[in-house]
Order: C-alpha cells, then sequence, then structure tokens
C-alpha cells in the first residue's frame, strides 16, 4: 500500500468506491486523512462501511478550498455533464485528482513509463512488465489493468512503475512526469466523455506533459492523428521522440519489415526478431505494440538480447486474442476487451474461417468502421443492445444470427464451427462495452471461458492459422 502520510489531518474526499477507489480510501486512512468516501451506489457503500472506511454523504458536503476530491476515472468531471458533487468541488477550488496522481506524490524518486492508445495499450503494458520483470528490475505494472495503484508498495530510485493510462487517468494526473511516454494510436473511442475528438486527442496528449529533456517519447505513427503529434513533438523539441511502426521503415525508430522487427534508433538497421513464429503476439497490431514496448525496454537500459529472450516467452494477456481451447479442431478466442470497431477490426485480421460473436452495448459509430475488415467472417452471432443494429450493418455481407445472449451465442457458434469443417475460429470480439449484460469486459470474457470449457469434445494443444 503506498505511503499517505503526507496527507495527515488533510481533508480528503473519495468518490467511487469501486476496486481503485476502495484502495485509495484504506490508503488514505492509514496515512491519517480526514476521509469522507461515498459511492452513489449502496451496495459499495456497505462494503466500505464494513471495511471501515468513514461515509459521508458528498452531494450534502460543504467544500472548502484546499480540500481533495480523488475521483474515480469513471466518473465524468467535465463532459457530458459533470457528477454534481465533482461540479460542487470545482466550484470551490478544490483539486481534484485520481489514485495515479496519489502515486506519484507519494513515490516522487521512482521512474514511470506510462502507456495509452485507444487500442493495444493493454498488452503493450503487460509485455513491458514481463520484458523488465524478465531482466530482475523492480517493477509493478498496473493502472487502468491489474492491481489498483493505491495497493502498489512504494519504490524508490531503483523501481520503475510501468503504467496503463486510459484519457480518463490521465486528466487526473496533472503532476506526474513520465520519464518513457508511449502513445500508440488514436481512433475515436469515448468521445461523449470528452466533448469531442478534439478533447479525446487533448486528453491522449497529456502523456507528454512533463517536457523534459530526459523523456522519451514514444509515438506509433500508423495513424494520421498520431503521426502528426510526432511531428508537433519533434518540432517542440523538449524531448527524445522515438517513432514506431508496423507498417514499413521509419528512420530513428523501431519497424516491422513484413513480420521482422527492425532496431534503428541508434541509425543502424538491427534485425531485432521474426514475429512470425510468436503465437501470443499474433497480427500487426501486435507487431506494433511489440515494437513500442521493445523501444521501452530500451529507453530504459535494458539490451536487445534480454529483450528479445523475454518477448519469445511473453504468454499473452487475458482477454485479449486469448485462445481458450481447441475443440473438435474449433479454437476457441477470447478477445473480450475488444470494445470498439478498431480493436475488433484487429482481431478480425488475425484468424480465419471465423465465427464471430459481437454486441453489447455499442459504441458510438457502431461497427460501420468493420465492413472492410469482413471477408475471414463465415457467420455472426449477434447478442446485447447492439445486436439488430448490427445486423442491419451486416446484411447482405455475412449471415447473422440473433442470440440475446453469450451463451447462446457460444453454442450456436459452436456448432456453426464444427459444421464448416476443420480450422473454424469462435471469436469473441464484441467491439461493444460489456455493461448492458455483464459488469466489465473481464466478466464477459470469464463468461466465455466457463461456457467453451463445458463444451463437450476432443481438446487438443496448438494455435488455429
Amino acid at each position: 500500500m503506498i505511503d499517505l502520510s503526507f496527507l495527515s489531518g488533510a481533508h480528503t474526499a473519495v468518490l467511487g468506491l469501486g476496486r481503485s477507489g476502495m484502495a485509495v480510501a484504506r490508503a488514505l486512512v492509514r496515512g491519517g486523512a480526514m476521509v469522507a468516501a461515498w459511492d452513489d451506489n449502496s451496495g459499495r457503500r456497505a462494503e466500505a462501511q464494513s471495511a471501515g472506511i468513514p461515509l459521508v454523504d458528498l452531494h450534502a458536503r460543504t467544500w472548502q478550498e484546499g480540500d481533495i476530491l480523488v475521483l474515480s476515472p469513471g466518473i465524468p468531471h467535465t463532459y457530458p455533464a459533470p457528477h454534481p458533487v465533482a461540479a460542487a468541488a470545482r466550484a470551490a477550488g478544490c483539486a481534484i485528482i485520481g489514485d495515479v496522481e496519489l502515486l506519484a506524490r507519494a513515490a516522487p524518486d521512482a521512474r514511470y513509463v506510462g502507456i495509452t492508445g485507444t487500442n493495444g495499450k493493454s498488452t503493450t503494458t503487460a509485455l513491458l512488465g514481463h520484458i523488465l520483470q524478465s531482466v530482475g528490475e523492480a517493477i509493478q505494472v498496473g493502472g487502468n489493468l491489474g492491481p489498483a495503484v493505491a495497493d502498489f508498495r512504494v519504490m524508490g530510485a531503483e523501481g520503475v512503475y510501468v503504467l496503463e493510462m486510459s484519457s480518463y487517468q490521465l486528466e487526473l494526473a496533472d503532476s506526474l512526469a513520465f520519464d518513457v511516454a508511449v502513445l500508440l494510436n488514436i481512433t475515436p473511442d469515448h468521445l461523449d466523455r470528452h466533448g469531442g475528438m478534439d478533447g479525446y486527442i487533448a486528453a491522449k496528449r497529456r502523456i507528454f506533459n512533463c517536457g523534459r529533456k530526459d523523456q522519451t517519447a514514444i509515438v506509433g505513427i500508423d495513424d494520421d492523428l498520431c503521426r502528426a503529434m510526432r511531428d508537433e513533438l519533434v518540432r517542440d523539441g523538449k524531448r527524445r521522440v522515438v517513432p514506431v511502426s508496423a507498417r514499413g521503415a521509419v528512420a530513428g525508430g523501431v519497424y516491422a519489415d513484413g513480420t521482422r522487427l527492425i532496431d534503428d534508433t541508434d541509425g543502424e538497421k538491427v534485425d531485432v526478431i521474426d514475429l512470425g513464429g510468436v503465437m501470443a503476439l499474433r497480427g500487426r497490431h501486435n507487431i506494433q505494440n511489440t515494437a513500442a514496448a521493445y523501444a521501452a525496454a530500451r529507453a530504459l537500459g535494458i539490451a536487445p538480447q534480454a529483450i528479445v529472450s523475454a518477448i519469445t516467452g511473453f504468454p499473452g494477456l487475458v482477454h485479449r486474442q486469448q485462445v481458450v481451447g481447441i475443440i473438435d479442431g474449433v479454437t476457441y478466442v477470447n478477445d473480450s476487451k475488444a470494445t470498439n470497431a478498431d480493436a475488433s477490426a484487429r482481431a478480425l485480421s488475425s484468424f480465419d474461417n471465423i465465427y464471430w460473436i459481437a454486441g453489447g452495448r455499442p459504441k458510438e459509430g457502431g461497427i460501420d468502421d468493420l465492413v472492410g475488415s469482413l471477408s475471414s467472417v463465415r457467420h455472426a452471432f449477434l447478442i446485447g443492445e447492439a445486436a439488430e443494429a448490427f445486423a442491419q450493418t451486416l446484411k447482405d455481407r455475412v449471415p447473422t444470427t440473433l442470440c440475446g445472449d453469450l451463451k447462446t451465442a457460444v453454442g450456436r457458434a459452436s456448432r456453426a464451427a464444427l459444421d464448416g469443417g476443420a480450422g473454424g475460429v469462435v471469436l469473441l470480439s464484441p467491439a461493444c462495452a460489456s455493461f448492458d449484460q455483464f459488469t466489465d469486459f473481464e466478466a464477459r470474457g470469464d463468461a466465455f471461458c466457463a461456457f467453451v470449457d463445458a463444451i463437450p469434445g476432443e481438446r487438443s494443444e496448438g494455435v488455429a492459422a
């Protein structure tokens, strides 16, 4: 648990008592802060009360300048409308921060790596953590995935915090200066929370805010928005900029030549590794993720040979193109973390003979951007709130079946894949949020795995082509 004793006696409020909020509240109480915690969900309030967390209805609180509000990143404080508690705190001149900001203040001497992007940040974060752990670095990995950062141990200059950073979290971490800052890509997402595309881009841009000469900015340049940001950072001249690409050579960066990863960061092209044989990192999008993780590890002083050895042993990320079983020749893949169209497009390009399970609570734009990525889809099995809209988009492109719920979809997709012959892939890649039927994408992925586990048949080892 991080040491927040520097806030002893300070008036601090915590709004949102999920996993991260509860961890923050516990750390604040332990550090001697004057804590007032609240969640609009009565069940979470009951859990906090049983854990000894002081509860105060923050809707009725009188705010004073100098108070601190620690806000769960899922709670809006600007768009589409600020939560009433956040609005009242801001009007009184109170600081509104997140748990990552508290970590930065509690452990100012450690090194920090921040990884953001619309897609791929979880895989890149997990891969970089795996690399650093394999060479014996003292690390903690979390942020938008894994354990709550308030439960981290405090590390000094020898430690490295590897943090996946969502756009929401970046807005609540004003003072955090990343030693290595990674931006993978930007495509439309969470636009309602940022007031449109410009606000979303500005939130992602905050990962480079510190502007230190010793900061390394690693930028994926395979989309126009990130290419423009790379150019802006180069013109700014306040940090070292390393471009990465999965689409071809880029001077001074790390890039792909086919499936081979090339390191040109020192001005000499070095053939690093052929990623075609690393099954946990299949697909062109994962070449970009690997290039970014490799560049970040190099920026932290890790030898190329050690990085390559770690990459080949990377097991992959749960809920991200996770092969959960091969039954009677059909491969079942859990890509529940694909919560938008761009993420699902990456999965659809990574497999053949796909029996696709999609749907949930739709994001803005639905799956309109996926219509060019359907060549490997044999049949789509649609669930949740988005099912009928997705069926209209897919009409005359691929056969569709409205299934309602995930269990039904798994059963029907499994039968269709078996009827379709050898080499079929039942792929859960929803292109949607999960909140219509599940608490989060992890619960959705876990349910998929449980349904697959219940399918009878002969199980085998291996991965679909």
